[in-house]
């Protein structure tokens, strides 16, 4: 084991590492942030996403020990990014939310779609979801939501 530290949501954090354990399983199993869901555990599902330095990355496939000078944002830090709360909102407003387990990997993806596409299409927004699956919905509510927040930022209404 070998000392890990992280720096989570704003903090840096320590705990204990083993060279080949996950991101995913030191932020639920040593630090108890388990808004981050570990859902197929082969990159597949986008369900483990958190933001690694602004980009949505897989949790299940990044080594804990390999991120020690990132800044990482899971679901639970997501308020204080540039248009977390706006899209938790316009997920809200929508009705983009059904059992709400793929929700948080899906939030993450859409703050990197917002934060990089900043005039993104339907077609982008479906790209930039692409990753993420869920097995409730049709995906249109989560697309409207996420395309509400980029007119609102387009229209310069504050987010």
């Amino acid at each position: 084991m070998t000392v890990c530290e992280l720096r989570v949501n704003g903090r840096t954090l320590q705990t204990l590492a083993d060279g080949d354990e996950t991101l995913l399983t030191v932020l639920r199993d040593r630090l108890f942030l388990c808004g981050t869901k570990r859902g197929c555990n082969q990159g597949v599902c986008g369900a483990c996403s958190v933001l690694v330095d602004g980009y949505s990355v897989r949790a299940c496939l990044k080594l804990a020990l390999d991120c020690q000078q990132a800044e990482i944002t899971t679901i639970e830090g997501l308020q204080s990014t540039p248009g977390g709360r706006a899209l938790q909102d316009a997920f809200a407003e929508k009705g983009a939310v059904q059992c709400g387990f793929c929700i948080p990997g899906m939030l993450i993806s859409a703050v990197d779609v917002v934060s990089h596409h900043s005039t993104a299409s339907i077609e982008d927004i479906r790209t930039g979801l692409s990753g993420n699956l869920c097995r409730c919905s049709g995906y249109r509510k989560i697309v409207e939501a996420v395309h509400q927040v980029v007119e609102d930022n387009a229209a310069g209404r504050d987010v």
